[in-house]
């Protein structure tokens, strides 16, 4: 195992202590980025001279007994679709392709005031619409379990980075289900917080209204270290909750006192595959017998999340990317005849088939005759799969089921068919829509040896209780359970 691939809560013991310099560390996730990202794809930018010149200053500083962040000299990878200072932002998309932002996203500040490292940024599915890290405009990421499946999406190349031991932890941002799918594909812990629990500042946005930046990590710990870091009120963001926020570190090595732990009755149905129907059950009973209490709990209009994200979500983007125009910023069509032609050429040949076909949804679902019946009924849907998640919490503390209906698919096997592709987010999508947090943890492996999820969902600010709870099963599953990954081999 490469320093890079160390579990975070050793690393991060072994950077605090002195044993290890912030040095060694991030040359070694540089080294591993060298030898395994050329087959994984999974960096867009590698920031190798800023990054060894960052982790020598922190090594100055400590050696100086100058204090340090929390996360000092720990390599992390972040998601391309977060702003980074006179650092190209492309969101995978020839839009963006060369757009260098005047400012950092507020989690890069925040990472930087921790003193953690950042290598490099990672490619992702075009303005995050995706499932499979296959709609980028540059590269298709690869799982590190094996090269012909899909790492999932929209943040699968900061999933694949973890997985392929090139950084401890990475940064993503999770709308439909973009950090927990791929965390469950790779075999790494995934969290999607709170909406408005971390800042939105300086993420490109998809959906505003469903989008939410959170960590992916090697081990729960890591988890709970990046998101006590991300976590925080910013008031640059409106939506961004002005709370206290938990020293989730301390506190994730207890256990939750009475857990009670509720299984969904519509997530472990009809069209769920076998291998990952047993996952679940084989977390459901490791909880009981380390002393939860479990029943079933029914979310009666989950049926409905799939059609209601993808009328609230398109809607929102076509919203959102209307800004892309070839007039203010980003890429500009060379020949054109009027203002007109500009516009249709440039968003005709800068966006990818994905982005376009939801902004084509979106624009429907809002044009005059059709916002009553689409817009207007999804969100009066949305507000009733938010209730019967309130309903399912007062008789339990997290809910349990899938990530995804199946392991990682091949590459290429869904493009041809979105409508697929997007049923492939039924049991993500809710949190999202009810604004809840939820966390992915490796459960088991496939048959085909792939990784396989479980997923756990809470009330609003529940992270502290959903990460302990992770936390318990990873010590009754711990990672070496999953083996390494061919690549790490």
């Amino acid at each position: 195992m490469s320093l890079a691939g160390m579990p975070c809560r050793e690393l991060h013991a072994k950077l605090r202590s002195g044993e290890l310099s912030s040095r060694e560390a991030v040359q070694a996730a540089l080294e591993a980025i060298g030898q395994r990202d050329g087959t994984v794809q999974a960096f867009v930018d590698v920031w190798e001279n800023e990054a060894l010149l960052r982790a020598e200053e922190i090594d100055r500083r400590r050696a100086a007994g100058q204090p340090v962040g929390a996360l000092a000299g720990l390599p992390v990878a972040v998601k391309d679709n977060l702003c980074t200072y006179g650092r190209r932002t492309s969101c995978a998309s020839r839009m963006l392709e060369n757009f260098r932002p005047p400012y950092d996203a507020h989690v890069i500040e925040r990472l930087q005031a921790a003193d953690a490292v950042i290598v490099g940024k990672t490619n992702l599915d075009e303005f995050a619409m995706g499932s499979s890290s296959e709609h980028s405009a540059f590269q298709v990421t690869r799982n590190p379990w094996n090269p012909e499946h899909s790492p999932g999406g929209s943040s699968g190349g900061s999933a694949a980075a973890v997985a392929a031991e090139m950084v401890p932890a990475a940064v993503g941002s999770d709308t439909g289900g973009s950090i927990r799918q791929p965390a469950s594909f790779c075999g790494v812990v995934g969290l999607k917080p709170t909406y408005g629990r971390v800042s939105r500042y300086g993420l490109v946005a998809f959906a505003s209204s469903l989008d939410q930046i959170g960590p992916l990590a090697n081990d729960v710990y890591g988890c709970a270290m990046l998101l006590e870091v991300l976590a925080g009120h910013d008031p640059r963001d409106a939506t961004c909750l002005n709370v206290p926020v938990p020293e989730y570190v301390r506190s994730v090595d207890e256990a939750p006192e009475r857990l009670r732990v509720g299984v969904v009755e519509e997530f472990m149905g009809e069209g769920v595959d076998d291998e990952v129907r047993s996952a679940v059950d084989r977390v459901v009973g490791a909880l009981r017998d380390l002393g939860a209490v479990v029943e079933s709990v029914s979310l009666p209009h989950a049926r409905y999340a799939v059609a209601t994200y993808y009328i609230v979500a398109p809607s929102e983007a076509s919203s959102n990317l209307a800004r892309y125009d070839g007039i203010h910023y980003g890429y500009r069509a060379e020949a054109f005849e009027n203002l007109e032609d500009l516009y249709a050429r440039t968003r005709g040949e800068a966006f990818g088939s994905e982005v376009k076909r939801r902004i084509m949804l979106g624009t429907y679902a809002l044009s005059a005759g059709y916002y009553d019946a689409y817009y207007l009924k999804a969100l009066k849907v949305r507000r009733l799969i938010r209730q019967d998640y309130d309903r399912a919490f007062e008789r339990v503390d997290v809910l349990v089921g899938p990530v995804a209906p199946t392991p990682a698919f091949r590459l290429g096997e869904m493009l041809e068919d979105p409508l697929t592709m997007y049923l492939a987010d039924v049991f993500t999508i809710g949190a999202n829509l009810a604004g809840l947090p939820g966390i992915s943890v490796p459960a088991a492996m496939s048959s085909q040896g792939l990784p396989i999820g479980v997923q756990l969902i809470g009330p609003p600010l529940s992270e502290e209780r959903l990460l302990r709870a992770a936390r318990l099963w990873e010590r009754h599953c711990p990672r070496t359970v999953l083996g390494r990954p061919a690549l790490c081999q």
